[in-house]
């Protein structure tokens, strides 16, 4: 998701009790900090993911400790700790908080030895906090309304786009920010070509004949629940096309919605002037992915997505 757009609400998060793991040991959460010069806070180097716990357990931890270690790596720096090791971490940090239902975020990045602008030398910088995380919607999903924003989604060759970093993210808080004050819940931004590329941090689906129809991950993440949603489609008997999709195809939609760690199976009611309802695919999977994020064990939605047909144009 637009990771934090929709957090429950609570004491400010420099000011609870607990600890949070921090290059290698446990902190007082209160004392988990980083020097103002820090690289990563000036040049938008720091890495990050946005983890859910369900029933004490991550959904999906490996695959979350992975990518933040591809992202550092395509930030230009390695981690310190490697995924297995931040795995352990997490579970350590959950454990200690007694967390039934959560949110973990890790992040990494460059300390501040140097504040040359390329400082390829400095320190590397790990953190781990987790605390509670109710439902988005304790009543069930409720559709949210988008606005399509001015800012887009930039060029693969022209920013880290397989990376979930801060650099990027500060487009989605602009977008999101404007959205909301326009009176919408989120933002849809387009990409560099006009296209539809994602919500300000959550991947689009459009529902049209009873076929999901996404964007590829060109210039967006492909998101760990995008593929968990695909491969639940799969089960389902769904199609899944991946492929560019212009704005002008969202009339075409029967029914839209967003997916994301912190939104999981979001619906979306509006974009712009259109409106869509709650449909039975989208509803489909807004249950389906509810049942798999507390199975106990991985099941088929963990493994490879399956094979998604795409098409050009």
């Amino acid at each position: 998701m637009s990771d934090a757009n929709h957090a429950p609400a609570g004491p400010p998060l420099d000011d609870r009790d607990g600890a949070i793991w921090l290059d290698g040991q446990l902190v007082p959460w209160r004392e988990a900090r980083l020097h103002v010069l820090s690289h990563g806070l000036h040049y938008g180097g720091s890495v990050f993911e946005g983890e859910r716990v369900y029933g004490g357990r991550v959904f999906k931890l490996h695959e979350h400790s992975l990518r933040l270690v591809a992202s550092a790596r395509e930030m230009g720096f390695a981690l310190p700790w490697n995924a297995e090791e931040l795995d352990a971490a997490t579970r350590e940090v959950v454990a200690v908080a007694g967390l039934a239902e959560g949110y973990v975020r890790p992040v990494a990045w460059r300390g501040s030895d140097t504040l040359r602008l390329v400082a390829p030398g400095n320190s590397v910088h790990v953190a781990i906090a987790a605390w509670p995380w109710p439902q988005v919607f304790a009543s069930g999903p409720r559709g949210i309304r988008l606005r399509t924003s001015r800012w887009r989604r930039p060029a693969p060759d022209t920013a880290p786009v397989r990376a979930k970093t801060a650099a990027l993210y500060a487009l989605g808080s602009l977008a999101g920010q404007e959205a909301e004050e326009a009176g919408s819940d989120d933002a849809l931004l387009l990409d560099h070509r006009g296209r539809l590329a994602e919500a300000t941090g959550a991947n689009l689906f459009l529902v049209v004949d009873g076929a999901l129809h996404t964007p590829p991950p060109e210039c967006v993440l492909d998101g760990i629940t995008r593929r968990t949603v695909i491969a639940l489609a799969h089960e389902l008997g769904l199609k899944t096309v991946e492929r560019h999709l212009e704005p002008a195809e969202l009339a075409r939609a029967d029914e839209v919605f967003l997916t994301g760690t912190a939104y999981e199976v979001q619906p979306v009611t509006a974009v712009d002037a259109l409106e869509y309802p709650i449909g039975e695919v989208t509803t489909a999977l807004v249950r389906a992915y509810a049942r798999t994020v507390r199975e106990p064990r991985p099941t088929s939605t963990s493994g490879a997505t399956p094979t998604v047909a795409s098409e050009s144009g």
